[in-house]
């Protein structure tokens, strides 16, 4: 479901998933950013600030608050970097908690359904002090996060 790999400093997290549904229907929902909140914790109190945001292009910048510890709230700031219709889209942070964010989100029509992969690859803030808290704190906090998100999609697009 989740899995976190390191390598020269970069950490990339990927999940696979089976969805019962089109492919049309899951890029309708997925290219849309407003649907971020029905598929983030309720908790980290995600809220899309750069207004009602339009179906994704190349160059949209999509601004964010959101709370990753009860507390804390934060900015962050994404671009659409590429999009190819109907097969795959990359957001990547523009200014926010990570050095780095590039997150590749893959589609493909299957006979059993729309197999769906995300990719995400990030780098941490601090040097030492940023590995030394990413398997305590950050690997965690993901890999909940996108479990969440795995759960959710399975309401949404049931068997």
């Amino acid at each position: 479901m989740v899995s976190i790999e390191a390598h020269s400093g970069i950490y990339t997290l990927k999940t696979e998933q089976l969805l019962n549904t089109d492919l049309e229907t899951a890029w309708e929902f997925f290219s849309s950013p407003n649907n971020l909140v029905k598929i983030t914790p309720k908790h980290m109190a995600f809220e899309i600030t750069s207004g009602k945001a339009k179906a994704m292009y190349p160059g949209q910048i999509i601004t964010y608050k959101v709370s990753p510890f009860p507390g804390i709230r934060a900015s962050w700031v994404t671009e659409i970097t590429h999009v190819k219709d109907r097969e795959f889209f990359v957001d990547e942070q523009r200014f926010g908690p990570y050095s780095m964010w590039h997150h590749e989100h893959i589609f493909e029509e299957t006979e059993k359904g729309l197999m769906m992969w995300d990719k995400v690859s990030y780098k941490l803030p601090f040097g030492v002090l940023g590995r030394m808290i990413h398997p305590v704190i950050v690997k965690n906090k993901l890999t909940q996060i996108f479990t969440y998100r795995y759960k959710i999609l399975e309401e949404l697009f049931p068997a």
